[in-house]
């Protein structure tokens, strides 16, 4: 039975005994506010409703004049205690239920959190190996290239000698002495092979040094490497360029860029270039310009700009 007003003071005693508003004030308006027993065995039977907490749609009804409590027999009494338990022991399951949850969730991202982070490292560990095999393969490119160039100067000298034949007698006076510098000639070749070897190994220090000394400012290291890089391609392209071969020194962007590292100015020495004038200028002879050379600057460089880790597998660090 419904009514238009739930009575206060039955309500009031069913939150006296534990139970919540909402549900007291739906069990006294659809008991129709006959009894607190009546309200009570309301709760009882409705307890599991989906809208058990939710608040009726009644104004409660306040009675001004005094009465008694009303008469509740022991056996709703110990019901009604019955029920607060139960809610009691439901919350308190809910909780605990709660809390394993969340510890549950707690560990489990953290198992993620060190697989993630065990993927990270194994990944930037297999990254490293693979530059530290492209530099050395790189470098190894580069001797092999400088071998090759060896051969074929080595070829064209013992070539070179190329007399028109005269006769007999001048070709038998004359073999001891061809015989003599094609014996010497391997011997110049391995000089060289040697210089131009030491040259790409002190333009490869170079560059490591520079980053080594200036390992906290990224940005201008990787300014002046790609600076240099220009130069040597501009070099490479059109050795007979004059504007391409000579460098003023006091030049503000160059020297903003590279003329404040002394390696990088060394660098430019390595690939030729020589100071003229007072020190004032970088100028490459014509005579000086060495196509090799210039490739191998190019190629070091390049793994320079590319290789975040160029520098930091030196053996002198």
């Amino acid at each position: 039975m419904e009514v238009e007003e739930v009575n206060k003071k039955l309500v009031d005693e069913l939150e006296g005994m534990g139970f919540p508003l909402a549900p007291a004030m739906r069990a006294v308006y659809y008991s129709g506010n006959s009894s607190l027993e009546d309200a009570i065995n309301w709760i009882v039977d409705h307890e599991d409703d989906p809208d058990i907490d939710q608040m009726p749609p009644v104004p409660l009804k306040i009675e001004i004049d005094d009465f008694e409590a009303s008469c509740v027999s022991e056996e709703v009494k110990l019901t009604a205690q019955k029920l607060r338990t139960k809610s009691r022991k439901m919350n308190k399951e809910d909780d605990m239920n709660s809390v394993s949850s969340r510890e549950k969730e707690r560990i489990r991202v953290g198992k993620e959190l060190q697989e993630a982070k065990k993927i990270a490292e194994e990944n930037e560990r297999k990254r490293f190996i693979a530059l530290w095999k492209a530099e050395k393969e790189e470098e190894n490119r580069a001797r092999e290239r400088i071998r090759q160039k060896l051969q074929q100067d080595k070829a064209e000298r013992r070539g070179t000698p190329g007399l028109p034949l005269q006769n007999h007698a001048s070709l038998k006076t004359n073999t001891p002495t061809v015989q003599e510098n094609k014996e010497m000639l391997p011997v110049i070749s391995t000089e060289i092979g040697i210089n131009l070897t030491t040259k790409v190994d002190l333009m490869r220090e170079c560059l490591r040094s520079l980053k080594r000394y200036n390992k906290d400012d990224d940005i201008k290291v990787k300014r002046a490497f790609e600076t240099l890089l220009i130069y040597a391609r501009n070099v490479a392209r059109d050795p007979d360029e004059d504007k391409f071969r000579k460098i003023r020194l006091s030049n503000p962007v160059f020297k903003e860029r590279v003329g404040i590292f002394e390696q990088g100015v060394k660098f430019l020495e390595l690939c030729g270039f020589e100071r003229v004038e007072g020190g004032e200028h970088l100028l490459l002879p014509r005579d000086r310009f060495d196509m090799a050379v210039f490739n191998s600057a190019g190629n070091i460089l390049q793994s320079a700009i590319t290789n975040p880790f160029f520098g930091l597998l030196s053996p002198q660090e």
